[in-house]
């Protein structure tokens, strides 16, 4: 599975990417607007590219097709790893048709039906994000909807990847592994949370007591 980081900072990008802990970034308005202070959006955005080579998805703030079709084209021309992120609504969806005929991979977000995640594919969509956390947040099961999406593509060959999205826990991460999404997008929180175990921690400090009382350099 591809491992996303969900954040527009390119600090927390630079860190995961110099350990190779990911395959490229998902960012939003709201995560852009966290980081962007006095700096222009463009330039954060080739930032990033510039220290992923993966996927690095960037989000129209148009609602009508037309807006998004021209905002995807202009986010584009930053970097050819740059995906346009549209909502799942009937004009995020024309706008995928027509930025995926032209080339431009597109990422259809707020995905929270398996039906919605059909439509996306027959409209060309290059990633599919459903939003697990927001699921059970209204007291659903994210991962149902994973496992439904993934019967469905499966079934009728559809070449769309599952993007596993709004993943609040460890927990959310090992469930999306064993269903079979194509990739996650996790914060870098969780993301570091997966790296850590106290039995780790534990282990590497009797190792290092131990080797501390032999008194010697290696």
């Amino acid at each position: 599975m591809r491992i996303f980081l969900d954040t527009a900072d390119p600090i927390e990008i630079r860190r995961a990417a110099d350990a190779g802990l990911i395959d490229g970034v998902t960012t939003n308005p709201s995560l852009l607007a966290q980081v962007a202070k006095e700096r222009e959006p463009s330039d954060i955005f080739k930032e990033i590219c510039q220290t992923v080579e993966g996927p690095v998805s960037a989000e129209v703030v148009a609602l009508d097709a037309e807006g998004m079709i021209e905002q995807g084209e202009k986010l584009y021309e930053i970097a050819d790893n740059i995906v346009i992120k549209v909502p799942l609504t009937e004009e995020g969806l024309v706008a995928c048709r027509a930025l995926t005929n032209a080339g431009i991979p597109v990422n259809v977000t707020l995905c929270f039906s398996p039906t919605q995640a059909h439509l996306a594919a027959k409209a060309g969509a290059t990633f599919i994000s459903p939003f697990i956390g927001r699921i059970d947040d209204i007291s659903g099961d994210g991962m149902d909807l994973i496992a439904q999406i993934r019967q469905i593509y499966d079934n009728y060959d559809i070449e769309t990847e599952i993007l596993a999205a709004s993943i609040r826990h460890p927990q959310h991460m090992v469930q999306s592994l064993m269903i079979g999404a194509d990739c996650a997008t996790i914060p870098p929180k969780v993301l570091y949370q997966l790296l850590r175990h106290p039995l780790t921690d534990k282990g590497l400090e009797g190792f290092m007591n131990d080797w501390k009382s032999l008194g010697r350099d290696l």
